[in-house]
C-alpha cells in the first residue's frame, strides 16, 4: 500500500510540474525592423514568426516590430547587441560603421546582373564567411535575405550619366554608396530610411536609390516625379541575431530556430522579385511618377562610370574579397 501511495503522490508531482513547465512564460525574440509589413523583409519576418511559433509549440514567441517602431537604422545594431532586441535583418551597408567593412562588397554598384550571381555569393563559402566576422561583435549571422535590384529617383529625368551632376541624393552609411554618387557626380546625403519620405517632400534631398518595394511601400512615388529602372545594385539584408541569447537556447529550441529561418530565408527569396514586380506595377498605376527604362547604351555608359567603384574600394571592402564574387560571377570588369 505504501509503494502505491509513494507511486501516486510521484504521479502527481510530476503531472504538477508537467503543467507548471507549460504554463511557464515563453522565451521571447523580439525582431526589429525599418521597413513595411508588405515588403520581401516584412513578410519574411511574419513567415519566420508563424514558423518558429508552430514547431516550438508556444515555446518560443516571436514579437515583430517593423518600420522603425523600436529603433531607427542607425540605432537598430547597438539595440541588438545591447540585447534590448534579440534579432534584426539589417541591410548590409549597415554592418561597415560596425567595424566589417567586407559586407559593404554587396554595395559595390553592378557586382551582380540577376539574383543567381547573388545567390552563388551569399548561399555559399564566400557569404557564410562573412556571416562568421559577425561573431567578434557578438552577433550570430544566421542568412542572407533579399530584397531585390536597386532603382535611381528623382524629381528629374534621369537618362545619361550627366543628368545626376548636383542632386542631392539619400544613401545609407556607406563609404562604398558615398564613392558610387560621387562617380555620378551627384551628393551624397546619409540618412535613416524613416526620414527618407520626409527629406524627399520637403526637399531636403533631391533624389534616392532603392528596390521598387521600399521604393512604393514607403510611398515615395508620392515626393518623386521621376524614377529610372536602372537595376545598378543590390539590396539585401542579413538575418541576425543576439550571439549571447542565441547560444543560450536550449538545443531542441536553437534547433526549431535553425529550421525556421531555412524555411523563411526560402520563402523571402522566393518572393522578392515578385514583390518587386508588384510595387513597380503600383507606381505604374498611380501616374505619379513617371517610369523610364534606360537604353542599353544608356546603362552601358551608366556601368562604366560606376564600375571605377570597385577600384576605388579595393582596399576597403578587400581586393581578395572582390576577386572571389567574380570569379563566382563571372564578371570581368576589364571587358566593359
Amino acid at each position: 500500500m505504501k509503494a502505491s501511495w509513494k507511486l501516486k503522490a510521484l504521479l502527481a508531482a510530476g503531472a504538477l510540474f508537467a503543467g507548471l513547465t507549460a504554463l511557464a512564460d515563453p522565451i521571447v525574440i523580439k525582431f526589429s525592423h525599418v521597413v513595411a509589413v508588405d515588403t520581401p523583409k516584412g513578410r519574411a519576418a511574419e513567415f519566420f514568426k508563424q514558423q518558429v511559433e508552430a514547431r516550438s509549440k508556444g515555446r518560443i514567441k516571436v514579437e515583430v516590430y517593423p518600420n522603425s517602431q523600436l529603433f531607427k537604422d542607425k540605432e537598430e545594431l547597438e539595440a541588438l547587441q545591447l540585447g534590448s532586441v534579440q534579432m534584426l535583418a539589417p541591410s548590409l551597408a549597415k554592418f561597415g560603421p560596425l567595424g566589417i567593412k567586407e559586407f559593404e562588397v554587396f554595395d559595390l554598384p553592378f557586382l551582380f546582373d540577376n539574383y543567381d550571381e547573388v545567390h552563388k555569393v551569399t548561399q555559399g563559402p564566400v557569404g557564410q564567411g562573412l556571416l562568421k566576422k559577425l561573431e567578434t561583435k557578438g552577433i550570430t549571422g544566421l542568412a542572407f535575405w533579399d530584397n531585390g535590384m536597386k532603382q535611381m529617383s528623382a524629381n528629374k529625368p534621369l537618362k545619361s550619366v550627366a543628368d545626376y551632376k548636383g542632386l542631392k541624393m539619400r544613401i545609407q552609411a556607406s563609404k562604398v554608396l558615398d564613392a558610387e554618387m560621387r562617380a555620378l557626380g551627384a551628393n551624397p546625403q546619409v540618412m535613416a530610411f524613416s526620414e527618407v519620405y520626409q527629406a524627399l517632400q520637403t526637399g531636403v534631398v533631391d533624389g534616392t536609390e532603392n528596390p521598387m518595394s521600399n521604393f512604393y511601400t514607403q510611398k515615395m512615388h508620392e515626393v518623386q516625379k521621376n524614377l529610372s529602372l536602372t537595376n545598378h545594385g543590390y539590396l539585401g539584408y542579413a538575418l541576425i541575431m543576439n550571439k549571447k541569447f542565441y547560444d543560450g537556447l536550449p538545443a531542441d529550441l536553437k534547433g526549431v530556430v535553425d529550421v525556421s529561418v531555412k524555411q523563411a530565408t526560402e520563402y523571402g527569396n522566393k518572393i522578392a522579385k515578385e514583390e518587386n514586380d508588384k510595387a513597380l506595377a503600383g507606381v505604374k498605376a498611380s501616374g505619379k511618377t513617371a517610369i523610364y527604362v534606360p537604353t542599353p547604351a544608356e546603362r552601358l555608359e551608366l556601368k562604366k562610370a560606376l564600375v571605377k567603384v570597385h577600384d576605388q574600394m579595393d582596399d576597403r571592402v578587400g581586393l581578395d574579397l572582390v576577386k572571389q564574387i567574380y570569379k563566382e560571377t563571372g564578371f570581368d570588369p576589364a571587358k566593359l
